[in-house]
């Protein structure tokens, strides 16, 4: 009887000693950015656009000055955001004809989080097909406790393209958003009309997480901007009065300047670049592209500071972290180039931040150099909160640099861009460490893309899924670089000074070839193990 009665005791006071750490699992808000440059902060040295807020949160929590992506395209890099996985293990992109599997997506942080017991809800953009009809399948909606997004591009009206956007006060997408992010905090009012959820309102006894998502500064969203005078202020006339402060890059070039391409025309045919990208082949038209972008990045600071009043009041703010990033970078002119998809720093660099309330002060306003990359954010997202690693990850939680305490990190960090197109997009591999950078190009074959429709060359769709599916594999089983590049990151940053022929790198080239092929290898893992897709209709959209 006194055995069975110190068991009782026992188990109660276990429950008593966990219960309040439970309640004390920190509320988590992930912030994700499109097409953002990390250049684009104040934080990270621009001097010319004002993002007070996000700068605020760098000084309070860490900023990481190394991070990148590890493919420079939307689709691919969003769903490497969600499960932690190279595009090589996950194979979805574009042209890859495939969605998610419902088994992959089963391990994405949003599904674990959601089993170790958080109040999960995203706002904002998907551009990650999932399950066996793609965007159209409706499981990421079941996904969430609360889902307030579109699939694809917003716009900067996001009213004209999703209707379940139509009962929003607001009419721009960033203050459209924000309603949204409220609405999800809020544990008193239902929420928003148009939202599917499981429940009227975020219970208080769970702790929560939320993505947000934005379109912007994407040129979806800033070439859609109209300036109508119900627009605010800020999107009409910001910037406009200082345009000789909005210069294009060190190493821009004009359409006209362009002697000889920073590719050769066999591995990027830059002729071929796409419509959307031509505001950079002059400096007017870039400036105006310049100007809404920063308009918009000015706007998501403004949105960084009424979340943080709304935790405030909503008496979460003090356990409740902050993860800031963007799906990739963007090039503006560099070396005569526009858009994304290849392995230039301007592409793949992105910024990355982390706040957490919870840290010491001798944690707070650092500057974190380790290389850290996109597939990282998953695993701290699940440690922060508690929740099982699975298996298949392959990036490392933040966690350990957050603290401050001295981790085996990685040297290297390896990104690839399988996404090779009509427009002239090369398949690409890159390592690179703190000083030295390989990329390897492999030839684009237009002659795939004699049947090219425009309009569905940002949706996945299955025309090009055999050549994909050999993409997966050809350059770690023996298909050989059509060209190469070696850049001295330290004194070189820009990437100018192609050092692959130099005959005194040699020897650092070997290294670095076999270095992108081991990397590339345990992308892949397993040759006979496909990734956890399923294939979508021959010919049809993912949407």
């Amino acid at each position: 009887m006194i055995h069975s009665l110190s068991s009782v005791l026992l188990l109660v006071c276990a429950a008593t000693c966990v219960a309040p750490a439970e309640a004390r699992r920190p509320n988590i808000v992930f912030l994700l950015t499109d097409d953002h440059r990390r250049s684009d902060l104040g934080c990270y040295g621009n001097e010319v656009i004002r993002t007070p807020e996000i700068d605020r949160l760098a000084a309070e929590g860490v900023l990481f000055e190394n991070a990148s992506v590890t493919s420079a395209i939307c689709t691919p890099s969003r769903a490497s955001y969600f499960l932690g996985q190279y595009e090589r293990r996950h194979g979805v992109n574009f042209n890859s004809g495939t969605a998610m599997a419902a088994e992959a997506w089963a391990d994405g942080f949003p599904v674990r989080l959601r089993e170790a017991g958080y109040h999960t809800g995203y706002v904002g953009k998907n551009h990650v097909p999932i399950g066996d009809r793609g965007y159209n399948t409706g499981l990421i909606e079941k996904s969430f406790d609360y889902w307030y997004a579109g699939h694809g591009h917003l716009s900067f009206y996001p009213k004209r393209r999703h209707n379940i956007f139509k009962a929003a006060k607001s009419d721009t997408q960033i203050e459209i958003l924000t309603e949204g992010a409220d609405a999800f905090l809020d544990t008193e009012a239902d929420y928003l009309e148009g939202t599917t959820s499981f429940v009227d309102s975020r219970p208080e006894d769970q702790p929560f997480f939320l993505m947000v998502a934005f379109n912007l500064p994407h040129g979806a969203g800033a070439s859609t901007m109209e300036m109508r005078p119900e627009d605010d202020e800020l999107y009409r006339t910001a910037y406009r009065d200082q345009p000789d402060r909005i210069k294009p890059p060190a190493t821009y070039l004009s359409k006209a300047e362009i002697d000889e391409p920073k590719l050769p025309a066999d591995v990027a045919h830059v002729e071929f670049r796409q419509g959307s990208y031509s505001y950079v082949d002059d400096p007017e038209s870039l400036r105006e592209r310049m100007i809404r972008q920063h308009q918009t990045v000015s706007g998501i600071d403004r949105f960084v500071g009424r979340l943080r009043e709304r935790l405030d009041s909503a008496g979460v703010a003090d356990n409740t972290v902050i993860l800031f990033a963007s799906d990739h970078g963007l090039l503006l002119g560099e070396h005569g180039l526009g858009g994304k998809a290849l392995n230039y720093e301007p592409c793949l660099s992105i910024p990355m931040i982390a706040y957490d309330p919870r840290a010491p002060e001798g944690r707070r306003g650092v500057r974190e150099g380790a290389l850290t990359q996109s597939i990282d954010l998953a695993p701290t997202i699940l440690d922060l909160g508690g929740a099982d690693i699975p298996d298949a990850v392959q990036g490392r939680s933040l966690a350990p640099l957050l603290r401050g305490e001295k981790s085996d990190w990685r040297e290297y960090a390896y990104a690839e861009n399988l996404w090779s197109t009509y427009f002239g997009n090369p398949r690409c591999e890159s390592v690179r460490g703190e000083r030295w950078k390989y990329i390897r190009y492999f030839a684009n074959d237009r002659k795939l893309y004699e049947s090219f429709d425009p309009k569905a060359v940002y949706k996945v769709n299955s025309v090009y899924t055999d050549s994909y599916r050999r993409w997966l594999t050809s350059s770690i089983e023996g298909e050989q670089p059509d060209y190469e590049e070696l850049f001295d990151l330290v004194n070189d940053p820009e990437e100018t000074r192609n050092l692959a022929g130099e005959p005194g790198q040699s020897s650092r080239m070997a290294e670095m070839r076999e270095r992108c092929l081991a990397m590339a290898k345990a992308a892949k893992g397993p040759l006979n193990k496909p990734p956890a897709t399923v294939p979508l209709p021959m010919g049809k959209k993912g949407k």
